[in-house]
């Protein structure tokens, strides 16, 4: 089956006056990037970048299982974590279509990677976990509807990271490259969809993107999710120094990537 036709867009509207001001505002940012150099843009930035990701070797398939069952483990707790908020009842009116949609999403994503592994690589996938999405009872997402977004937050904004992170381990092979790539990017959606709900409902004042390293008011252990999304610094030019855009800006207009092990460690807050 074509990867497109298990993926559905998710991409809400931006009629409203505020979400219009951001637009512009980041469009008015992107113009300047614009005026640069061709030589800038194309020697600093893109090979500043790919050179600094790790690659495998396209016959390591070993590797290549390895960082896709990574993958498998990460969608296989947002797809439980999303299927037991369903199942609890917590989720308020009309954001459950919304959270069906995500969920029916993540589950796409769980049968894809499974499918890969096991019948094109002919490895084996990795089973689910067992998961405590109450991390030692220290939260209750599954009773208290603000708890269960902050959460949501939480982990599509380690997905999008953790898939970023990854995709110097699977350069070499293109299927699976382009696949990764697409599922990230819905994952992105997700996170920014999360996020706007949280200012809905008036729980925090997130934007669709971070800002530096903030946690916004999700709880301390959270932190690890943002750390170094402050920098400014790519392809070895200092962007605020080539742009002149604050530095609250610049750090929104990347979103920095998280190592397997780095991931390993917020995930485990959430391991049985």
């Amino acid at each position: 089956m074509n990867l497109l036709n298990l993926l559905d867009k998710m991409c809400p509207d931006t009629n409203s006056p505020e979400e219009k001001e951001l637009f512009f505002s980041r469009r008015d940012a992107f113009r300047k990037f614009g005026d640069m150099s061709k030589k800038v843009a194309m020697a600093a930035v893109p090979l500043g970048i790919l050179s600094s990701l790790p690659k495998v070797a396209k016959a390591d398939t070993a590797s290549l299982i390895g960082v896709l069952n990574f993958a498998l483990t990460l969608e296989h707790l947002e797809y439980r974590y999303y299927q037991m908020g369903i199942e609890s009842g917590v989720i308020a009116g009309a954001d459950a279509a919304i959270f069906n949609k995500i969920r029916d999403h993540e589950l796409a994503h769980v049968n894809f990677l499974t499918e890969v592994i096991t019948n094109v690589l002919n490895g084996t996938a990795v089973a689910e976990p067992e998961f405590d999405f109450t991390a030692g009872g220290n939260f209750m997402p599954f009773s208290d509807y603000p708890t269960f977004l902050a959460l949501s937050q939480a982990f599509e904004d380690t997905g999008v990271r953790a898939y970023k992170g990854q995709a110097g381990n699977v350069m070499e092979n293109d299927v699976v490259l382009t696949a990764a790539l697409s599922i990230h990017s819905v994952e992105a959606r997700h996170a920014s969809m999360v996020r706007r709900l949280r200012t809905k409902k008036g729980q925090d004042t997130v934007k669709g993107w971070i800002t530096n390293d903030s946690r916004g008011s999700l709880p301390a252990p959270t932190q690890a999710i943002y750390d170094g999304e402050q920098n400014v610094m790519h392809g070895g030019v200092n962007i605020v120094n080539l742009t002149g855009i604050d530095a609250g800006a610049v750090s929104e207009g990347w979103d920095e990537p998280l190592s397997k092990d780095q991931v390993l460690g917020i995930a485990s807050l959430f391991l049985a």
